[in-house]
């Protein structure tokens, strides 16, 4: 299993009863496979964000049922609020919150390690290095869980998420309902009732930190009679850098593996040490594990040898603790860069074509639309968070005054719309801005895979629901002007945007066409270019990857690629690219 597939069976086998999640990568998949388990079994849902996921996952524990929320490392500061108040409640039936980090960004605005919200929110957090592990683990949080009466962090990352390994399964253990009781001073978190709990915070990770002494099977270590230059070489790694690790050293050094990652053992890291003549602490982003050893007086060799950046590497941790140059591989040929795009006929591109073309600052969002940004369109502007499109534009305005308002713009998708855009549309209203917000509506969740949100009318599962109407949502909010147009229709798209844009008053405008990768999208033909063609480049500024230009300055359209949009038909003047059906 991938290790994200290995959560959702040790949450299925440990009697999870309720999930709840927001799509993000790299964590979509535990709630994607949760949804393969019978439904009366267990609950599944897609919710509008993650703070609303938690919250569900929280009311789940303290009805009495074992609950999972899942999200991404951006996720988590999104459901903080309830997160570090469920702390001082604790549970009901045990809660899991599943969250991976991405070292390298490979899909992430930034980089960010969610150990420090274990330290922040007072709550233990488990971390495994492999499929197995993620299945073990997640059985066992949810122990811990009920046993310490609080909810507990399983911090996964891309490469422990997306890599596979091998698992064994188990049958579903039969956890009945825990009995709901009314307990007030336990669950009203006002401050008479939190200070007590607090108390009670503070006790447990007392009781934390004695456990993580005697956690063997998880906080594991491994000795080795070697020595490397004549000198015992002991390393400390959590998650994926103990398999770096024995990839790179193998049986030469010492190894101290932290299953569990808040809260630290003290004793047993200062033993291990003290048999060792120099240290190293193997870690990905923050010097988290590193702080703590100086801390406690153990000298240690961290960030100062390996990065504060990115991913690590097998060949990193044996040049920086070896001395061994990384092995040279040949090259046959070399592979050829594959910038991001937007895929061939994606409405978004029509859409950010008009918007430079009316030369527009652009306030973007969080979604594949982002790519807007990327040359030839070079649209978008700003990107900072999920919703932020909506507020910052806001913000920008009423710095620079409606002059500047009426050539600027918001772009949000529909499902970030639903996320964290909506409250910033009542701001517009209520602070009386004349802000223009496009909605683009491609009838699904794009980038993380193909999700279903409020807005498409189907639950996780695939059943009808009540939909969204986003015109009469955006109406009901104070917008007065609200137009859908078809981003493919050039001409009244400009029209539509242009006329948003010289309003006295806030305007929406739901920029609609499904996303072409959705099975009920049928385009058909493909698009060739004639006779006609004056090389002037216009359908190059589409950036389609089907159409490209050759040496000679010939433009050419990959048939391989080409879906027949027609998107290029509509933008060259000279009428040289023709659709020809099949």
């Amino acid at each position: 299993m991938i290790g994200n597939a290995a959560v959702a069976r040790g949450a299925y086998e440990a009697g999870v009863r309720v999930t709840a999640s927001y799509p993000g990568t790299p964590s979509t998949e535990i709630t994607e496979v949760m949804a393969t388990y019978p439904a009366d079994e267990v609950y599944v849902e897609w919710a509008p964000n993650e703070k609303v996921a938690c919250e569900v996952a929280i009311g789940a524990s303290i009805a009495g049922a074992r609950a999972l929320t899942c999200c991404k490392h951006v996720g988590l500061n999104v459901m903080a609020d309830p997160l570090f108040t469920a702390s001082y409640t604790g549970v009901g039936g045990g809660m899991v919150v599943a969250v991976a980090d991405d070292p390298g960004m490979h899909s992430s605005q930034n980089e960010q390690d969610s150990r420090h919200y274990a330290e922040a929110a007072k709550l233990p957090m488990l971390e495994p290095s492999d499929s197995e592990e993620c299945l073990s683990f997640t059985r066992l949080a949810f122990t811990l869980s009920e046993e310490y009466d609080t909810p507990v962090l399983l911090r996964l990352s891309t490469r422990v998420s997306h890599s596979q390994s091998l698992v064994e399964t188990a049958e579903r253990e039969n956890v009945p309902l825990k009995e709901y009781n009314k307990n007030i001073s336990k669950y009203v978190m006002m401050p008479a009732q939190a200070k007590g709990r607090h108390v009670v915070v503070e006790e447990r990770m007392r009781a934390l930190t004695a456990l993580a002494e005697v956690m063997l099977e998880i906080n594991c270590v491994t000795r080795s009679s070697q020595t490397v230059n004549g000198k015992k070489i002991g390393v400390i790694t959590n998650g994926i850098t103990d398999m770096y690790a024995h990839e790179a050293l193998g049986d030469r050094v010492s190894y101290f593996k932290l299953g569990m990652v808040y809260p630290l053992p003290v004793e047993r890291l200062k033993f291990f040490a003290s048999a060792c003549d120099e240290v190293y602490v193997i870690e990905e982003l923050d010097p988290v594990i590193e702080n703590h050893c100086r801390a406690i007086g153990i000298p240690v060799h961290g960030k100062e040898c390996f990065t504060m950046l990115g991913e690590y590497t097998p060949a990193m941790i044996a040049a920086a603790i070896l001395g061994e140059a990384p092995a040279e591989h040949a090259v046959i040929d070399p592979i050829p860069m594959r910038p991001p795009v937007m895929c061939t006929g994606c409405p978004h591109r029509a859409t950010y074509y008009v918007l430079k073309k009316l030369g527009l600052t652009v306030s973007g969002d969080i979604g594949c639309y982002t790519l807007g940004a990327l040359a030839p369109l070079a649209s978008v502007d700003t990107t900072v968070c999920m919703g932020a499109s909506v507020s910052a534009a806001l913000g920008m305005a009423k710095a620079r005054g409606n002059d500047f308002a009426k050539k600027l713009v918001s772009v949000i998708g529909d499902s970030t719309f639903m996320h964290s855009g909506i409250t910033g549309l009542v701001d517009i209203v209520y602070n009386k801005g004349i802000n223009t917000v496009i909605i683009l509506d491609n009838s699904i969740t794009g980038m993380t895979g193909h999700q279903d949100n409020p807005t498409t009318g189907k639950t996780i599962r695939g059943e009808a629901t009540k939909e969204v109407d986003l015109e009469a949502l955006c109406h009901a909010v104070g917008i007065d002007w609200v137009k859908v147009a078809d981003p493919f229709d050039l001409k009244n798209f400009e029209a539509v945007v242009r006329e948003a844009c010289a309003l006295e008053a806030p305007a929406v405008v739901i920029a609609q066409r499904p996303c072409a990768l959705l099975k009920t999208v049928k385009y058909t033909g493909h698009c060739i270019i004639s006779d006609k063609c004056k090389t002037c480049g216009m359908c190059m500024k589409l950036g389609c990857p089907a159409i490209s230009k050759k040496e000679d300055g010939t433009v050419v359209i990959d048939q391989n690629q080409c879906n027949g949009c027609g998107l290029c038909v509509g933008v060259c003047p000279f009428h040289a690219i023709e659709k020809v059906e099949d």
